[in-house]
This record gives C-alpha cells, sequence and structure tokens, in this order.
C-alpha cells in the first residue's frame, strides 16, 4: 500500500527527518552570522533611497539592519510598536473544536493544554516582529515522545537569513550556509506576514514609514543640539587691557574657554568678563521641539492609528473615546491575521502529523472577551427552554463564565416554591384538582356557574320544534354562535376552574414577574387534548349549523 506523502501549505513535501533539528541556526563564518551593521551611522536622504532601491531588488540586509538601529534609538517609534504587540499578546486564546465529534473535542484539548505555557507570550512578541518589518520567520522544534508529535519551541529566526523567490518577491525562501537560496522546509517555519498596506513583504511594515521619519527626526535633533549648545549658555567675552601681554591675553582666553564647562575661572584683576544673553534662545528651542512632536505624531498615526493614547494629545472633547476605539479596531485585525497565521503554519500542520488529513480542523481564536450581558443571556436562554427549544448547555456555560461540575462536586438546582398562604399552600399542579377551589380562606369567591347546560344545540331539530317552524326560520344562529355556545356546554367546567385559580394569583401576586413564575409553576405543560376535541366538534357544529341557517333561507324565499 502506497504511503501518503504529507504537503504543507505551501505545497512542499514534509521530511520528517527535519522536524526534530534546527535548519536554520546561526552559524560562525557563513551567510547566517548574527553580527549586523549600522548603516543608520551618517545616514542622509541619499544613502536611505539606495537602501530601500536595495531592498526592493531582493537584497534587503542593510534595510533590516536599519530598521533594527531605529528600534535601539527612537524611544517613541519602539514604544509604539511594543504597544501594538503586547496588546495582541495579552488576550484571550480560545480554540474551537472542528465539531462536536468526541475525537474533534479531543484534538481541540490537545491544542489548549499546548497554549497554556509561559514561553507563549515572548514567542508571539517576537512572531509579531513582522508588524515593523512587514513579516518575521520562526523556525519550529518539533518532538514526538510516545510517537505524537508536539511543538517543542518556537524560535525567532533574524530575517536577514532570508530572502524572497526573485520572480514574485513573495515567496520566501531560506539562505543555507553557503548562501544558496531553497525553500522552506515543510512544517518547519511560521512565515507571518502582517502588512500595513498592499504589496510585497518588504516594503509592507510600517518600518518603511519609520525610516524617513527617523532620518527627519535625527536632522531636527542634530540641528537642535547644536544651537542648544551654541546659544543655550550666555556668550562670553573677556576683556584686557591696552598693556596687556600676550601671557595676559592666553590666561584670558583660556578662563573664557573653559567657563563654559568648568563654570570657574582665575584672572587677574585687570581684566573683565562679560556673559552676554541671547534675547531669541527661548523662540527658536520651541521651534526645534514643534517640528520633532510633529514627526512622533505622524508615526503614531502610522503605527496605532490615532495619537490620543501616546501623544496626550485628545484633539477635542470626546475624541479620546473615538482614538481608543481605532486602536481596539487595529488590535482586532492584528489578532485576526495572527489567529490564521498560527492556523494555517502551526496548528494544521500540527493535526496532520499526528492524525493526516482532516476534514476539520481545531481553530485558534485570539480575541478580546467582548463583555456578556448574563442577565440578558439568562432569561434569554429561560425563554428559550420553556418554549421548547433545544439549546446547548456547554455552549451556554461557557457565556455564563461557568464550570461544568465534576462528579465530586456539589450541583446547585432551582428551589421549589415557596408556600404562597394567598393559595393555600405551594402550587403544585399534580395535586391540586382543577374542579375544586384553590383556598378556601382566600377571599376571591367561587363565582356561580355562569354556563348552563340545554337540552339541545341551538340550530338543531329539538330547539326548532321547540320554537316553532316560522320562529326558527328566522331565528337560526350562525356558524359563530353555534362554536361559542359548543364551547361554553363542553368546556365551561374546565375553563371556569382554571380562571378561578388565574384571579387568585392575580389577587396575591405583587409584581408581573411574581405572576408569571406563579403561572409557569401552576402550568409548566398543558393538555390540550380534551380542549382540542371541543374545538372540533364546535366547529363541526358551526358548519352544520351555517349549512342549515342557508336551507332555510332559501325555502323562505321559494315561498
Amino acid at each position: 500500500m502506497k504511503t501518503l506523502q504529507l504537503l504543507d501549505a505551501r505545497g512542499n513535501p514534509v521530511k520528517k527527518a527535519e522536524l526534530k533539528t534546527e535548519v536554520a541556526r546561526a552559524t560562525v563564518g557563513g551567510v547566517r552570522s548574527p553580527i549586523a551593521g549600522y548603516p543608520g551611522d551618517g545616514l542622509n536622504p541619499s544613502r536611505l533611497a539606495n537602501i530601500l532601491r536595495a531592498a526592493d531588488a531582493g537584497n534587503p540586509v542593510q534595510y533590516l539592519e536599519l530598521l533594527e538601529t531605529i528600534e535601539e534609538r527612537d524611544p517613541h517609534y519602539v514604544a509604539l510598536l511594543r504597544n501594538r504587540r503586547q496588546a495582541v499578546v495579552q488576550l484571550d486564546f480560545n480554540v474551537e473544536a472542528g465539531s462536536e465529534d468526541p475525537e474533534d473535542q479531543k484534538r481541540a484539548d490537545m491544542v489548549r493544554e499546548w497554549l497554556d505555557r509561559d514561553e507563549l507570550a515572548s514567542e508571539l512578541f517576537d512572531i509579531l516582529d513582522c508588524i515593523g518589518k512587514g513579516y518575521s520567520f520562526t523556525e519550529i522544534i518539533w518532538e514526538n515522545p510516545g510517537g505524537v508529535w508536539t511543538p517543542r519551541r518556537l524560535i525567532r529566526r533574524d530575517p536577514r537569513w532570508f530572502r524572497f523567490d526573485r520572480v514574485d518577491l513573495e515567496t520566501p525562501v531560506m539562505l543555507t550556509d553557503t548562501g544558496q537560496e531553497v525553500p522552506l522546509p515543510a512544517m518547519k517555519f511560521i512565515f507571518a506576514a502582517m502588512p500595513s498596506k498592499s504589496g510585497i513583504p518588504i516594503r509592507s511594515g510600517v518600518g518603511r514609514l519609520a525610516t524617513w521619519g527617523w532620518l527627519f527626526k535625527a536632522y531636527t535633533q542634530r540641528d537642535w543640539a547644536i544651537f542648544t549648545q551654541t546659544f543655550g549658555q550666555p556668550l562670553r567675552v573677556g576683556k584686557f587691557g591696552p598693556g596687556a601681554s600676550e601671557a595676559d591675553k592666553n590666561t584670558l582666553f583660556t578662563a573664557v574657554s573653559n567657563i563654559a564647562g568648568d563654570c570657574a575661572a582665575i584672572i587677574p584683576d585687570s581684566m573683565i568678563i562679560d556673559f552676554i544673553e541671547s534675547k531669541n534662545v527661548g523662540s527658536s528651542t520651541e521651534l526645534y521641539e514643534k517640528r520633532s512632536d510633529w514627526l512622533d505624531r505622524q508615526m503614531s498615526k502610522a503605527v496605532l492609528g490615532q495619537t490620543a493614547t501616546t501623544d496626550a494629545e485628545t484633539g477635542g472633547m470626546g475624541s479620546g473615546k473615538e482614538h481608543r476605539q481605532v486602536q481596539e479596531d487595529i488590535e482586532r485585525a492584528d489578532a485576526r491575521m495572527l489567529s490564521a497565521i498560527l492556523n494555517r503554519d502551526l496548528i494544521q500542520p500540527w493535526m496532520q502529523l499526528n492524525f493526516g488529513p482532516l476534514k476539520v480542523y481545531p481553530r485558534l481564536k485570539i480575541e478580546r472577551p467582548e463583555p456578556e450581558d448574563i442577565v440578558a443571556l439568562s432569561q434569554a436562554a429561560k425563554v428559550a427552554v420553556d418554549m421548547g427549544l433545544k439549546i446547548s448547555a456547554r455552549k451556554t456555560r461557557e457565556r455564563l463564565g461557568l464550570d461544568e461540575p465534576e462528579d465530586e462536586d456539589d450541583v446547585l438546582v432551582a428551589p421549589k416554591p415557596a408556600p404562597n398562604p394567598a393559595l393555600g399552600g405551594p402550587i403544585d399542579p399534580a395535586a391540586a384538582d382543577p374542579t375544586e377551589p384553590l383556598a378556601p380562606e382566600s377571599k376571591i369567591k367561587r363565582k356561580p356557574d355562569e354556563f348552563k347546560r340545554v337540552e339541545a344545540l341551538p340550530g338543531t331539530e329539538a330547539a326548532l320544534n321547540a320554537e316553532g317552524p316560522s320562529t326558527a326560520r328566522k331565528s337560526a344562529p350562525s356558524g359563530t354562535e353555534l362554536l361559542t355556545d359548543r364551547l361554553a356546554i363542553e368546556a365551561g367546567p374546565a375553563m371556569e376552574a382554571m380562571l378561578v385559580r388565574i384571579e387568585a394569583m392575580m389577587e396575591a401576586a405583587g409584581s408581573l414577574e411574581e405572576l408569571r413564575e406563579m403561572l409557569l409553576a401552576a402550568y409548566p405543560t398543558l393538555d390540550v387534548k380534551d380542549l382540542s376535541r371541543v374545538l372540533a366538534q364546535a366547529m363541526i357544529a358551526g358548519h352544520v349549523g351555517g349549512r342549515m341557517a342557508v336551507a332555510l333561507e332559501s325555502e323562505d324565499a321559494g315561498e
């Protein structure tokens, strides 16, 4: 029998011998070196443009190194990235089974147990490096104790050790130790691409915007530092007399030069030092600060979509809440994309290694729990159950945040109805006699029987003979009257007893909610067989009476 060959999501065959080993670890003397350069030193617009063009052409090394430099030197930018990455990491992880089948439930439990790991937060944080750079690579180290494959570690790999296919610039490939480009080994990597714009991965990260913003801000901060150093302190002017010697002049100049840093100097009495303050230092300094702050706000918009949660500027009354909603929208989108990536590159390969290709797989969902209206959900569930609808007890417990009871747990049950003095005791439909008054001491007395039996239904032969032919023809009852009379005769006693019971409840209830509970307790299930039979007979009687009325009218017209 031919063995089924497993393929990954990109159609590459799986080599199980590689799954336990590290295929993309750092090497000494090879192309996968952990030592990085610093292209940000002395960066200018011309060099930056060349770095970006080289990355677009398939050589992203300096571009990726520049992004690392920016994260190290720009506190505002790295804080924005950390905020966005940590916002997703701290969300809840839910696993949905493929179906209600017990085997699918076991597979989902396997994933849930693996997710309960302390290392998961840092691993996901590294995967989300793709937000800034546009993509990230994480190697999966598998193990199979007892023949069961399980992800043992998720290791971040330097994106400089990978490239994209030269044809489409989208298909990821790995560099071997000798620099050869080879396809990614099947089921060995989580390739995360979370673009901030459409396009090839190398141009889709927010770091692309950060390069220009950081360059402009670096120029501003450099000019600001030069200005502060030059004009931030008063200008020192040393004065010497006409007879000063060269030695005196050198002494004075040395004192003037050193006084800026040391703030102390010794000069002869014949020499004078004046301090001249600049009048426009404050306004000039604000120009640099405003430009730096403006560039930071643009970066906040690019990374988080708003400025209120980072720059302490809401821009208007109530806009802070709107900005927070924008940030939550981005957070939700990041969580959904990360869930799809993990399902494709981790969960599905994991299940295929152990169970082969499946029709349905467990699904990981990373999401912020929405606040549930427990009261409304409980009331809706009770109404639905009372109406006969079937509701999943397990899913209802999950939405209510309740655990399924174990065998040794004490189980809470609904309390029995309390005795009601107005009704003479608890409402027990099985023990109550519907034809008798519920409580002798009740203030509501049994009404006289308003429903009287007659010898024959109106419209029948006996009734017509008693009234005479002429009278009968003129007063023949309609079908509606026959139906009403029939109901009164057949259903009268039972309906009377029910109405008396309901009136007693209305008298005793203190609110509509209490009355509703009393009605549900008294009549949990109503037997409608007798009432259906009476309704059927009444309909037949009404039909017959109507036909007789038509026949009598025809005879009168003939006369």
